[in-house]
């Protein structure tokens, strides 16, 4: 890992230990060359995805960039980070556990399509006018006539609530 203060290669890890939701390896290190101290948060990825894109081309998946895009349709949002974070290791395991190597970029935009709606109604329309590229307000009236349909149904087979809830 390199150092953040000098660039060092030889940095030396003092500490580590799984985080709170043990996704991921929270590591202490140190540089010997300046001295400086720094956290890393390392990953355990069980193989690596290919995303095929529209065009047909095809990239490694980039785990930072799904975070990104749904942390941009969520902006000025009151969503917890850690309800971000469940939701992005989520649609990670899912396209670990899918079996395939080679993953298409619009199964992963349903997937972020299912988790937002979910999460916040605004940040699925935020994210569905450009994974769908609106052209037109129309296509906004016909995503909130479904989402408007969607909660309808929701509620007619909702149970019902309990006194504790």
């Amino acid at each position: 890992m390199r150092c953040p203060y000098c660039g060092s290669l030889d940095t030396q890890v003092k500490d580590s230990r799984p985080t709170d939701d043990s996704a991921s390896i929270r590591r202490r290190r140190v540089c010997p060359d300046c001295g400086g101290r720094f956290t890393t948060f390392e990953r355990v990825q069980l193989r690596e995805l290919i995303v095929v894109k529209r065009s047909g081309r095809r990239t490694v998946f980039d785990r930072d960039k799904l975070q990104t895009s749904i942390e941009v349709a969520l902006r000025k949002r009151a969503v917890a980070p850690e309800r971000i974070e469940r939701m992005v290791n989520g649609i990670v395991r899912q396209l670990e556990s899918s079996g395939e190597a080679e993953i298409a970029s619009s199964a992963i935009g349903e997937l972020v399509m299912e988790g937002l709606k979910a999460l916040d109604d605004v940040a699925y329309v935020r994210f569905a006018s450009v994974y769908k590229n609106f052209r037109e307000a129309r296509d906004f009236e016909e995503l909130l006539g479904q989402l408007s349909a969607d909660d309808v149904e929701g509620e007619t087979n909702a149970p019902p609530a309990r006194a504790d809830d």
